[in-house]
């Protein structure tokens, strides 16, 4: 199986802090796997949300996540205070990705990058929908 290997953009538009929890905390003594996803969804949110939009109300639509992929680079532990950097990417009719860099706010160490998927969907019609012109406008008003 090949690796996966997340590029990263020219440039970050929005970034926050998030403290790894105890239980973020998996049998490995470090930051699960499982606790990474729910970290950058933590931090997609906030970006949605510094903009005004919620993950259901994106200029009257909704998001629905359709895959994701993590690069691990090194340990994360309990304390840790992560900074999250993240950047909106790779537009398509229907959506775009979401791109994180995951780095110890003290040591500067990066913990993981990663990257989400994401459409656009009518949740009454459960079908895709596309990308709302003024979400595309606000994402590259950023950059």
């Amino acid at each position: 199986m090949s690796r996966i290997k997340i590029e990263l953009p020219g440039k970050f538009i929005f970034q926050t802090e998030i403290p790894i929890r105890i239980t973020d905390i998996n049998y490995g003594g470090h930051l699960g796997n499982d606790s990474l996803l729910s970290i950058i969804h933590e931090a997609r949110l906030r970006l949605l949300n510094h903009i005004g939009y919620s993950e259901s109300n994106v200029e009257g639509i909704g998001i629905i996540m359709i895959d994701a992929g993590i690069q691990y680079k090194s340990e994360g532990f309990y304390g840790d205070e992560l900074l999250i950097e993240v950047a909106v990417t790779d537009f398509t009719s229907i959506g775009c990705d979401f791109v994180y860099r995951l780095s110890n706010k003290n040591s500067e160490k990066e913990i993981a990058l990663a990257k989400t998927g994401i459409v656009f969907i009518d949740y009454e019609k459960r079908k895709t929908v596309p990308v709302p012109l003024e979400f595309k406008k606000k994402i590259e008003r950023m950059n």
